[in-house]
């Protein structure tokens, strides 16, 4: 039996556990905290976060909060829990590409050669990441984001949909950068940058 925990009963978990199923898991079963919870989209609840160790099964962590997705992964890579990472078939990756665990590519999304993404990223729908790029871990590049060459994005940082990030440029950790903004230029403290080109609140 091939079977996959997702780790968060919500709309982020519904389009992991599509993943899941395009990649063959034949059974995919969610873990919320939020008891109430009882199903996500075609599958049932079984249980909490604290239970993915007695599942013996592959687990992916699909929660949008950095910091509770970090935590989460983290607590359970320390129990043993086989952590994996899920890419879409109709993702494109460069043969090169460094893709860590517990990290989730999105349909339509690219990553182009020498490109580095760490640990328990989030690629959404339809973006991109172009070649040479280092993206830490925790990061989220929204839906329709696009990352240009030889960029450095910073640890737990949030690129918003539809934003777009110049070449060459370097993003500190812990950054939000809002919907349709433009970085043009290094940010170098963390806080929320919106517009055009984009600037701190």
């Amino acid at each position: 039996m091939n079977k996959i925990a997702i780790i968060g009963a919500s709309g982020h978990g519904k389009v992991v556990a599509d993943i899941a199923k395009k990649k063959g898991y034949d059974t995919i079963v969610f873990l919320d905290d939020d008891v109430s919870v009882k199903r996500c989209g075609n599958y049932p609840v079984v249980g909490n976060s604290k239970q993915a160790e007695e599942l013996n099964c592959d687990t992916i962590v699909a929660i949008g909060n950095a910091k509770i997705r970090q935590q989460i992964q983290e607590e359970l890579i320390q129990r043993g829990v086989k952590i994996v990472s899920l890419v879409h078939p109709n993702a494109v990756i460069a043969d090169d590409v460094s893709l860590g665990i517990g990290t989730v590519v999105m349909a339509a999304a690219v990553i182009n050669p020498g490109a580095i993404i760490g640990d328990g990223v989030i690629l959404n729908t339809s973006a991109s990441v172009d070649h040479d790029c280092v993206v830490e871990d925790y990061v989220h590049v929204s839906v329709g984001a696009h990352v240009a060459g030889t960029v450095h994005i910073g640890r737990s940082t949030w690129i918003g949909a539809g934003a777009v990030v110049s070449n060459n440029v370097f993003i500190c950790e812990e950054c939000v950068i809002g919907a349709g903004g433009v970085v043009v230029k290094d940010i170098t403290e963390s806080g929320t940058y919106i517009g055009i080109p984009a600037r701190k609140l």
